[in-house]
């Protein structure tokens, strides 16, 4: 009921006059059944857009940090994201990664729509970046399809790192489903998750149009945070 609610009630209108969303493809996506959607990651926005502009309720995979907050502000995300329908997942260890996959696997066994972020992480400069395999792997051992879906112009109306959003054009690609059976019982060949995965970040940056990072999106900010660290002692001995 709060999905419902918070769509064409609370948020969706305003989602919706500050982004003026366009989509193209909606009829990929069938209007029952399980379906992976393999998304790029620009914005926080993206987990609002998306869901948005389909028919149906999606589930994504939040991480467990907004489901742990303290105080009013935890409470309200914690409320936000559970009533809403996300999951929390631990993604801290290798025991938490494979809790994940179990979960995604519930998701998809009870005929429901997955989102997951095949980078990890937000982009942090607008490009896209490696996928990690952990996608691959739920596709391969379900058997069900994967849709992949490029948004565009989130990070213009809701620019990471900032707590501001604005006025902008968020378009939303659906592509034709990705049908991956000629790799059944491959689920666990490191080589052929690799090769999955590496098709569908292919057909996002097709659809997107973003110039593709072969590396780590997480890799590059945690990078980033040590270079801004190791420059800190630099500014304030000159400053001294």
């Amino acid at each position: 009921m709060w999905f419902w609610f918070y769509k064409y009630i609370l948020m969706g209108p305003l989602l919706s006059f500050l982004g003026r969303p366009k989509v193209q493809g909606l009829e990929y996506v069938p209007d029952s059944g399980a379906v992976i959607l393999a998304s790029n990651h620009l914005a926080v926005a993206d987990s609002f857009y998306l869901p948005l502009v389909l028919k149906r309720r999606i589930t994504f995979l939040a991480k467990a940090e907004y489901f742990t907050g303290t105080g009013l502000k935890g409470k309200l995300t914690k409320f936000f994201y559970s009533s809403t329908g996300q999951v929390p997942i631990d993604r801290t260890d290798a025991d938490s990664a494979q809790a994940a996959l179990t979960t995604a696997q519930r998701i998809l066994g009870e005929g429901k729509l997955l989102g997951m972020y095949p980078e990890g992480t937000r982009s942090p400069d607008g490009r896209l970046y490696k996928g990690k395999t952990g996608l691959a792997r739920v596709a391969l051992e379900s058997g069900i399809p994967v849709i992949p879906v490029a948004m565009i112009g989130t990070d213009v109306v809701n620019p990471p790192g900032s707590k501001m959003w604005h006025f902008g054009r968020v378009e939303v690609r659906f592509g034709k489903p990705m049908d991956f059976s000629r790799f059944e019982g491959l689920a666990g060949n490191r080589f052929i998750e690799r090769a999955v995965i590496d098709e569908v970040m292919y057909e996002l940056m097709r659809l997107g149009g973003q110039e593709y990072v072969d590396l780590y999106a997480a890799d590059v900010k945690t990078q980033a945070e040590a270079d801004q660290a190791a420059a800190k002692p630099a500014v304030t001995a000159k400053a001294g």
